[in-house]
């Protein structure tokens, strides 16, 4: 049995190396149309790469997907984080779990998943095929022909794990075939404030905002960090990928309401009566927890003098104040996204596939994995391990 593997990343690892294992005989090739394989799993993580997420409970797991969270609880019955992390350490590679449930390995350095991938693809004899593009697929009765720069090729199973794109151009090959594509449009990007004077406090971090965007009901949590062209940190990136196609209506332009504090009106208004009996200076006594760098930058915003005292502020001034510590304001023009970790919304729609085994309704033999399906996770590893389930399954069902 010949078996294609469309596409270098971690789901064609994943799918090529499951190929192999379930059925040995079978030869097992990895088309990669670039000249490197498996580059987002060594940028991923800050180059630790974010193997998988700490969430054991299924239920849980599929909260974490804007798109494709339902469909992905068959799936993640057959193969989820618990296999994930077995997987990797039966493999003599062992994991960690960071505060946030952010999954690395122990050597922190995603070199060590990539050697891994590329050995065991080695020893397994899969041949991995660099600057082979293809272009076309043409399925029959008996198996698929593949057009790979220009050049006819038959197998008899085919994976597609050609990763996400930009542009629903990029899927034009696979449109052809009459699968029915959702538009893409990128999801995890940071939110860009040109000129605005909150950006002279790059690198600060605030550890549990509340986020969210103005008329609509997109809502987020977790920490927040300022940079020099705007804000990102997970309560951004998370909110833009649960936001990723209404932002994309709106053209990246929108404004975001910031709670600082991530509390409501009415804890904060409590604490602020025994603040308001206090003799202290307010520039000097920051009893709330925000950064001192933030509640200078927060007052010096409401030319509150820094002679000011706790206890003879002005009712206008303290509802302001309240205001901004629980419902500030920035207009978003822009985004950014990440190059090397640039993740899309969109692309293959679910139901065109057996989402047991990754299988095409369409045409038999014909099997999806990865970043192409319209299936994306918010920041902490998600995107990781929709792909290793996919790539898992589509790997070992092409061989059966």
């Amino acid at each position: 049995m010949k078996i294609a593997v469309i596409g270098g990343g971690a789901a064609g690892f994943m799918a090529a190396i499951t190929a192999k294992e379930s059925k040995p005989e079978a030869s097992v090739t990895i088309f990669e149309k670039t000249d490197k394989v498996l580059a987002k799993v060594k940028v991923s993580g800050g180059g630790r790469c974010n193997v998988t997420n700490a969430t054991f409970s299924i239920a849980q797991l599929i909260k974490n997907y804007p798109r494709g969270g339902k469909q992905l609880k068959k799936p993640f019955n057959l193969f989820n984080t618990n296999h994930t992390v077995n997987w990797f350490e039966s493999r003599g590679v062992p994991l960690k779990t960071e505060a946030d449930n952010r999954m690395f390995p122990k050597s922190n350095s995603s070199q060590t998943i990539v050697n891994l991938l590329l050995n065991t693809a080695e020893n397994l004899n899969i041949r991995v095929s660099y600057k082979s593009k293809v272009s076309a697929i043409f399925p029959s009765d008996n198996g698929i022909n593949l057009s790979i720069n220009g050049e006819n090729m038959f197998f008899e199973k085919v994976i597609i794990a050609s990763g996400g794109s930009p542009k629903t151009s990029g899927l034009d090959w696979l449109t052809k075939l009459g699968y029915a594509i959702v538009k893409p449009v990128p999801s995890l990007f940071t939110f860009n404030m040109p000129k605005n004077p909150i950006t002279a406090l790059m690198g600060l971090s605030v550890p549990n905002v509340i986020t969210s965007i103005k008329g609509s009901k997109l809502k987020q949590n977790g920490p927040l960090l300022i940079t020099h062209w705007g804000m990102s940190g997970p309560a951004i990136l998370k909110l833009s990928a649960w936001g990723a196609q209404d932002l994309a209506k709106l053209n990246y332009n929108f404004f975001v309401q910031i709670n600082w504090l991530g509390i409501n009106e009415e804890e904060l208004r409590n604490q602020f009566i025994s603040l308001t009996s206090s003799r202290k200076l307010m520039h000097k006594h920051n009893p709330l927890e925000i950064p001192k760098r933030l509640w200078h930058f927060m007052l010096n915003k409401l030319e509150i003098a820094e002679s000011q005292v706790w206890n003879e502020l002005a009712k206008k001034n303290k509802n302001r104040l309240i205001n901004m510590l629980i419902n500030d304001e920035f207009e978003v023009k822009g985004k950014t996204t990440f190059k090397e970790e640039f993740v899309s919304c969109g692309g293959i729609d679910l139901s065109e596939i057996n989402m047991q085994t990754m299988e095409s309704k369409r045409h038999k033999g014909i099997y999806f994995a990865g970043e192409l399906l319209n299936i994306d996770g918010v920041t902490g590893g998600f995107n990781f391990q929709a792909a290793w389930t996919s790539g898992y399954l589509a790997g070992k069902n092409s061989t059966l």
